[in-house]
């Protein structure tokens, strides 16, 4: 989740979100993961897995619980604070018990080559594809390519929003926050919610087969502290990309965040997961 620069996630934020996550990450995708691994984990070998922005561990702790074998856990994020405790945080055994190693990774992932994921069984990642930029993301596909690897990224934005009741303001707001998405950031054009397209494209060009599969957040009344905080993070980043907004987002704020209080607000916030195999004949398919 971290990239390069200084710190962006709170460890409160990332704990506030993760059952969301849990809950919205594509288990169809599993299935032909579970194929593309199955020579390893039927002879017992070792599942080296890359961790990318792991943040406090949840996409880890989420993924390494669904699957087989004895695996090493490198987790890569540059802020230092949530690495501190992570070998802690993740589990101590795989699904079916084996065992299950962590080694913390203080780095920029998108300077990773292949070099450095030679004998990598898996790249992951969850909510980082759409802060990459194009370059990047080849790079980071042209290094899995190399290494041989699979890669499963999860959680990437693709500009589509539901909320319920409807707001005269939402569509403005939403484009707005897309807009930010797709932003300049210290000279890096972020991809944002063209992220999924795009890296499809980049897989695809290095030899890989790509499925994608769509992973939502549905947010209800059980959620309240979540969507407030995320619809607090939507409109200010809307409103940092068009200040033209921000006379509206107060008033819009309070009507939103009173139907959440109330539990009559609920939100669907679009994301698609992306699983790229390699050494198959490429090709995009969704689930």
């Amino acid at each position: 989740m971290n990239t390069v620069g200084s710190p962006r996630y709170a460890p409160e934020w990332l704990a506030l979100r993760e059952d969301a996550d849990a809950r919205a990450r594509s288990e169809q995708l599993l299935g032909p993961l579970h194929d593309f691994l199955a020579d390893t984990t039927a002879s017992g070998g070792l599942l080296t897995v890359h961790d990318l922005g792991c943040g406090t561990g949840s996409m880890g702790r989420w993924l390494s619980a669904r699957l087989n074998g004895p695996q090493r856990w490198f987790m890569h994020d540059r802020d230092p604070a949530l690495l501190e405790n992570i070998a802690a945080r993740m589990p101590r055994e795989a699904a079916d018990g084996s065992p299950l190693e962590v080694v913390p990774q203080q780095r920029d992932i998108t300077r990773l080559t292949g070099d450095d994921l030679a004998g990598t069984t898996l790249v992951t990642a969850s909510a980082l594809l759409d802060l990459l930029t194009a370059e990047e993301l080849e790079s980071l596909a042209a290094s899995c390519a190399a290494a041989g690897c699979a890669v499963l990224l999860a959680l990437s934005v693709d500009g589509q929003v539901e909320i319920e009741p409807s707001d005269p303001l939402d569509e403005e707001f939403a484009a707005a926050f897309d807009a930010h998405q797709r932003r300049t950031d210290s000279g890096r054009r972020l991809l944002g919610p063209d992220a999924v397209e795009a890296a499809t494209a980049a897989f695809e060009r290095n030899g890989a087969t790509v499925l994608t599969h769509s992973s939502p957040w549905r947010l209800g009344p059980d959620d309240r502290g979540l969507t407030a905080q995320w619809l607090l993070g939507w409109v200010a980043a809307a409103c940092a990309q068009e200040p033209s907004l921000e006379a509206a987002s107060e008033e819009y704020l309070r009507r939103r965040l009173d139907a959440c209080d109330a539990g009559e607000l609920r939100a669907v916030v679009h994301h698609r997961d992306l699983l790229a195999l390699p050494e198959r004949p490429a090709g995009t398919a969704s689930i």
